[in-house]
Formats: structure tokens, sequence, C-alpha cells
């Protein structure tokens, strides 16, 4: 039954490191985006809403989505879709698309130095870092404490 002390912890721990990773691997691509200096001019093709929640009186999220597509230096035309986008960008408009150059484009129409896109980056990883550290401090305690009923010969269990 101890297992269940360190199996639960471990994939929280687990699940945290992959979020984190996601969340730094995004904030990345767009700075590259950013920073490559290569830009074009997409048009947004189409504009649609998800919505998370709303059972059981619970709150309802709703996420804005893009669909763009450019034309890249070389002649090639990408489409990518994009969340979180202005709500005042409809189908048909034209905007600025930040991409990189190579066999995947990564592409972004969010304006570069964004404030928000760092900050969420920000909060999440010391949200995320919050959690790692209680998962990891909840199997050190509980494995001292297991070590430390053993070895002084008491035990919670009946023999």
């Amino acid at each position: 039954m101890d297992v269940l002390f360190y199996l639960v912890p471990s994939l929280i721990l687990a699940v945290a490191l992959f979020i984190a990773y996601r969340v730094v691997r995004r904030w990345l691509q767009l700075r590259a985006a950013w920073h490559s200096g290569l830009t074009a001019q997409g048009r947004c093709l189409r504009m649609f809403t998800t919505t998370h929640g709303g059972g059981n009186d619970t709150s309802v999220s709703t996420t804005l989505h893009h669909v763009y597509e450019f034309m890249t230096h070389d002649g090639r035309s990408v489409r990518f879709e994009e969340e979180n986008g202005p709500a005042t960008r409809l189908e048909g408009d034209l905007v600025t698309v930040y991409y990189t150059d190579g066999p995947s484009v990564v592409a972004t129409a969010h304006e570069p130095g964004q404030r928000g896109q760092t900050v969420r980056a920000g909060f999440f990883l010391v949200f995320l870092t919050v959690v790692a550290v209680f998962c990891v401090g909840f199997m050190t305690t509980f494995h001292s404490m297991s070590s430390w009923s053993d070895d002084s010969g008491y035990s919670s269990t009946m023999p």
C-alpha cells in the first residue's frame, strides 16, 4: 500500500514536468519567430471558439482560435492555427505573421514583445515548480517517516 504514496506524487510530478516542457517550448518558439527577422503578410481564414466546462454549475471557459495562411519568402504556403488572438480580428483580415525559416516553419500572428505571453509562461512555471517541490517533499517526508517507524521497532500495523 505504501507504493501509492510514491506512485501518485510521481505521476503528478511527471504531468507537471511535461506541462512545464510544453510551456517553455512554446515560449521559445514564439521568441524564435519574433527574433528571426522574417515576416510575411497573412490572412485570417477562419475564427472560432471552443468552450470547456459548464456541467454541474461549473464555470465555462471560452478560447478564441484563429486560422491563418501566408506565403514564406521561398514561396511555400503555410497554414496554422493559433489560440488567444485578439477578438477584433475577423475572417479576411490581413495580419503580419512572424515566422522561422526551415523545414518546419513556426509562425505566430501575435505581436512581438507581448508581456502577456511572458507573464503567463512565468506564472505557469512558478505554479508547476511549487507542485513539483510539494510532490518531492511529500515523497521525501513519507520515506523518512516510514523508515523511522521501521527503525524504531514501532509500527502502526497490526501483526
